[in-house]
Parts: structure tokens; C-alpha cells; sequence
């Protein structure tokens, strides 16, 4: 059972507190001197910390300096009716984990609460209906994922890898078809063996060729010497041919010949070469459309998508969004010799609700920028950069500007700002409608509303 303290000097409140922690299963001290609750924090080993911001004789940023020098990886969560949204910026880069509001909504405070003991890996997470320790993303050959598709999709990877069967990955670009492709790898027989990945849209046509099948020496101009293949360097292993569809009719053509007899010859070469190779491939395009406008050929789609597996796009998988930003976090504060373990919780709601046109590649480098450039030991709104679609109504950005240079995260700002206002406009100064309309909690507008000194 996680054990919290609640720091109050207001009685009524702090017993509210109290009795909703409670009934919530935590086991729960309240006090309501700041002095006295540092005392007791330094006999006592608490798994989370509850203060009021605004306290007679020490306030709730100077409580929360002292418990975090005499106890580093304490989780403080701060309460208060009195707090700027710089305050309580400046509160997390102390070391607070987050911030609620007096007389918001209970729930968001339940929600922080249980987001930061999850964090801490003292209580477990229920993500679509399927049970997992906070702590230990459901992992999968280097793939993060607790949507039942996902889950589908292992599943899938697992019947599949040891068959000879040719398999096509569908996806938009930045869903992790590279990985996926390893992965079936990694579980069958070939292990051993080589694993070629070729990005079939990023090598010029006229040197596609050489690359795949390799040449004879003196066949062209700079042909010093034989060259082996990728093919043939990927013999009894997997190769992997990403935007298959980039590739020229020659080219489809040559491929469907190893495809079929599982032979092909270098080019300048007079002999064919049998080779035991496993092909999976992947596009972002619609194939069978290349097929019916005659771009593709009919064989060679149908000998290749023996296999279908259809990775969705980060959008329709929103229950994994979380999981994989605490995998990003860690992975880039250990590359950058950094502290940061967590994000705010206003800066996750901000991530679950964005479309994410880039899918898991644009995420990992929102992530990445963001513990980068992050000064506190948390990612804060602020850090984020998103790609923001900017509908009818709002000032566009003219190309000349963006080419000049711009404070991006001001320019953001701006856009917010704007919208902010509309949908305040439009529910006559109704901040809870204007949250709805905004798709945000009503904290998270009061949050951005101070913030950006919207009127």
C-alpha cells in the first residue's frame, strides 16, 4: 500500500484530503505544520508528498526544496489556489512532479496522484482492459505497445517468423516497419544469419541495381572489382526492402525473378546465382492503387503480400503514447547525462491529444528535442515543439518569415492564444464549455489561460 503525506495548514481541506486518499486505498498521514512535516518525512520514508503551495512560516516551495535536498528521489505534488503558472513552473524545476489547483476537479487530482505512484512502479496501470506494473512497458523486440492491435500484431510476428512465407508491412511512414521486420528476424531460425535492410526510395535507380544484385568486374565504368550484392551478402538471413513501391518496372522485374526461382544474375554476369534468402518488404503507399493504375506489378504485389501486417498509425493507438514517452525519456537523459524522468502532466495531456502526422518517429523526436533543451528535471509544456495545423480563421505563416527565422515556441503561443479565445468567444466566457470545445480538461485551460494572459 503507498503511504502519502498530506501538508495543510487548512484543516478542512486537509482532512477532505485525507479521507479521499483513503477511500482510494492509500495509506494515508495528514499534518498541518510544514516544520513539523519535515521532521516527520526525515523518520519516515513516504512514497508521494501532497502540499499546500501557500503555508504560514515555510511556504510549499521552500518545504518542497528541503525535502528534496534531504530526500532527492521524493515525489511531491503541489496543491494550491494561489499559484501563477510561472510559479508553479519555477515549483517543477525544484523537483515537484506536478501541480493541482485548489477546488478543481477531484479527479484530475486522483489522476496525478495515481499517474505519479504508477511512475514510481508502486501500483499498476490498466490500459485496455489488460493489466501491466507501471513500471515495465509491454515490450516486444525493441516495440512498445499495449493496443489490441499491437498485441495482434506480436502475436502475428511470433506465428510467422520461422515460415517462408514473404511478408509486406503496410504503415505510414514512422509507424516502425523497420522494427517489426526485425523482429520477425530475431524469432526465427536465421537469426544467425544476416539481417539487410535497403530503403529502396533512398538509393539513386542506376545504383539501386548494383546494390541489390552486385557486379562483375569491368562491367561498367569504376567497376574495379566483383562486388557482391545485398542478396547475396543476406544469404540463409532476411532482407528487407523498404518503400517497395519506389522501385522502377526494371527493377520489379528483376526482383520478381528472385522472388519466384530464388535466383538472379550480377550485372555483367552469365551465371545465375541461387540464393536462400527471406524477403519481407514494406511500403507507405497504396500498392494495390499503384497496381490497378499500372505502376506496380500485379505478380510481383501478390508474391510479395503473402503476409499482410498492417501497423497503425500513433494516432489510433493513443493508450501507448504514454509508454512510449517514458522509453524516449530515459533513453535520451541517459544519452545526454541528463535527470529528467518524467513530464508534467500538462505536457502529457498535450501529447495524448496531438495527431502525431509523423507517427512514432516524430514523437521519439519531439521527446529527444525536449530533454535536450529541458532545464528542470521535467518536461514542462514549454519544451514541446508540435506541428500545429492551423484551421480557417488564424493567421497562417508566410514561407518568407519562416525562412528569416522565427521564435517558434512565441509563434505557438500566439496560435493557442487565438484559439483560446474563439472558443471563450463562442461559449460567451464559459471556461468549462471552452475546455470541451478545446478538447482539454477545465485545469489544463485554466493552466494555458494564465499562462498565456488571454483575457
Amino acid at each position: 500500500m503507498a503511504k502519502i503525506l498530506v501538508v495543510d495548514d487548512d484543516q478542512g481541506m486537509r482532512e477532505f484530503m485525507e479521507i479521499m486518499l483513503v477511500q482510494e486505498g492509500y495509506d494515508v498521514t495528514s499534518i498541518g505544520e510544514p516544520v513539523k512535516a519535515i521532521d516527520l518525512c526525515c523518520k519516515n520514508a513516504f512514497d508521494l508528498i501532497i502540499t499546500d503551495l501557500k503555508m504560514p512560516k515555510i511556504s510549499g516551495l521552500d518545504f518542497l526544496k528541503v525535502i528534496k535536498d534531504q530526500r532527492p528521489d521524493a515525489i511531491v505534488i503541489l496543491i494550491t489556489g494561489y499559484a501563477s503558472g510561472e510559479t508553479a513552473i519555477k515549483a517543477m524545476k525544484e523537483g515537484a512532479y506536478d501541480y493541482v489547483e485548489k477546488g478543481g476537479s477531484i479527479e484530475e487530482l486522483k489522476k496525478v496522484v495515481r499517474s505519479a505512484l504508477q511512475k514510481k512502479g508502486l501500483i499498476e496501470n490498466n490500459i485496455g482492459g489488460k493489466k501491466i506494473l507501471a513500471d515495465a512497458a509491454n515490450s516486444f523486440c525493441g516495440m512498445i505497445g499495449t493496443n489490441r492491435e499491437m498485441i495482434k500484431i506480436f502475436a502475428t510476428i511470433k506465428k510467422v517468423s520461422d515460415t517462408l512465407a514473404n511478408i509486406l508491412i503496410l504503415g505510414e511512414s514512422g509507424t516502425g516497419k523497420e522494427l517489426v521486420a526485425s523482429a520477425i528476424h530475431e524469432n526465427s531460425s536465421r537469426l544467425k544469419k544476416p539481417f539487410m535492410a535497403i530503403n529502396s526510395g533512398g538509393i539513386p535507380e542506376n545504383l539501386l541495381e548494383s546494390e541489390l544484385f552486385g557486379y562483375m568486374k569491368g562491367s561498367f565504368t569504376g567497376a574495379y572489382a566483383d562486388k557482391a550484392g545485398f542478396f547475396e551478402m543476406a544469404r540463409g538471413g532476411t532482407i528487407f526492402l523498404d518503400e517497395i513501391g519506389e522501385l522502377s518496372p526494371s527493377l520489379q522485374v528483376k526482383l520478381l525473378r528472385v522472388v519466384q526461382e530464388r535466383t538472379f544474375r550480377r550485372i555483367g554476369g552469365s551465371e545465375d546465382i541461387k540464393v536462400d534468402v527471406r524477403i519481407i518488404s514494406a511500403t507507405n503507399q497504396n500498392l494495390k492503387e499503384k497496381v490497378r493504375k499500372g505502376e506496380f506489378r500485379e505478380d510481383l504485389y501478390y508474391r510479395l503480400n503473402v503476409i499482410p501486417i498492417h501497423l497503425p498509425p500513433l494516432r489510433e493507438r493513443k493508450e501507448d503514447i504514454p509508454l512510449l514517452i517514458n522509453h524516449f525519456i530515459s533513453k535520451y537523459a541517459q544519452l545526454f547525462g541528463k535527470e529528467i524522468r518524467d513530464i508534467s502532466s500538462y505536457a502529457m495531456e498535450l501529447l495524448t491529444n496531438y495527431a502525431f502526422p509523423g507517427n512514432i518517429r516524430e514523437l521519439e523526436n519531439i521527446i529527444e528535442r525536449s530533454v535536450a533543451m529541458e532545464s528542470s528535471n521535467i518536461i514542462l509544456p514549454e519544451s514541446l515543439t508540435l506541428h500545429t495545423e492551423v484551421s480557417s480563421g488564424v493567421p497562417r505563416f508566410d514561407i518568407e518569415i519562416m525562412d528569416k527565422g522565427i521564435d517558434l515556441n512565441a509563434e505557438l503561443g500566439k496560435i493557442e492564444k487565438i484559439m483560446i479565445e474563439k472558443a471563450l468567444q463562442k461559449t460567451n466566457g464559459s471556461k468549462v464549455k471552452a475546455a470541451e470545445l478545446l478538447n482539454v480538461t477545465f485545469d489544463s485551460l485554466r493552466y494555458r489561460i494564465e499562462k498565456l494572459g488571454v483575457e
